[in-house]
Formats: C-alpha cells, sequence, structure tokens
C-alpha cells in the first residue's frame, strides 16, 4: 500500500514555472515506477511524464517535452516534476502516481493515486 501526497500547485503566469512535489509514505517506493498525469475541466485524464524504479529512464509526452522534467529522490520518498515554460493549456489538475511495472503511459498501469493539486496558469 502506499499513499501519495502532492503539492507545489498553485496560480502562474505565462512563461512561468512551478515544481510539483509527490511524497509517498512507506518504505517501498524505490520498488515503484512514478508518473504524473493531469486532468483539465471536461478532458480526459492525460500522461504527462512517467520515471522508472530507479530513476535511471523517463518518458514525458510530446506536449511537455523540453519544458517538464520529471525526477526522483527515492532516499526522499519523493516524486518531482519540474514546469518551465507553462502555457495557459498546462492548466489542470496534475495527479502522481505510483505503478508497480515499468515506465508507462497507460493510467490503468498505476495502481495508486495521489489527491491531485491544482495549475492554473494565467495569461
Amino acid at each position: 500500500q502506499v499513499q501519495l501526497v502532492e503539492s507545489g500547485g498553485g496560480l502562474v503566469q505565462t512563461g512561468g514555472s512551478l515544481r510539483l512535489s509527490c511524497a509517498a509514505s512507506g518504505r517501498t517506493f524505490s520498488s515503484y515506477a512514478m508518473g504524473w498525469f493531469r486532468q483539465a475541466p471536461g478532458k480526459e485524464r492525460e500522461f504527462v511524464a512517467a520515471i522508472s524504479q530507479s530513476g535511471a529512464s523517463a518518458s514525458a509526452a510530446d506536449s511537455v517535452k523540453g519544458r517538464f522534467t520529471i525526477s526522483r529522490d527515492n532516499a526522499k520518498n519523493t516524486v518531482y516534476l519540474q514546469m518551465n515554460s507553462l502555457k495557459s493549456e498546462d492548466t489542470a489538475i496534475y495527479y502522481c502516481a505510483a505503478g508497480a511495472y515499468g515506465i508507462s503511459r497507460d493510467a490503468a498501469a498505476y495502481a495508486y493515486w495521489g489527491q491531485g493539486t491544482q495549475v492554473t496558469v494565467s495569461s
């Protein structure tokens, strides 16, 4: 069982930056691949980025590639999402998720989810 708590969301202007954090409970954090997903109003949840258990491999959606970076610190049981050059279309609730398999863009591969943190980008 893993409990996830996101933080770091907020209101930022276009072109600004935010860093999201997701703190995990338990001593098995390093055995889970971690992902970030987002859901905008009226839209389906979509993949943002994912990172392998060791942190050696990562993947990002084309829409955020070059602007967002996922990383993790297994000693701190925390995964991060550094978001730069934010655009209005990045406005959404951002969720972190933990999965026992490798990196996946499929939300169904992740068994545990946080409650989400709101990111609002104003123009």
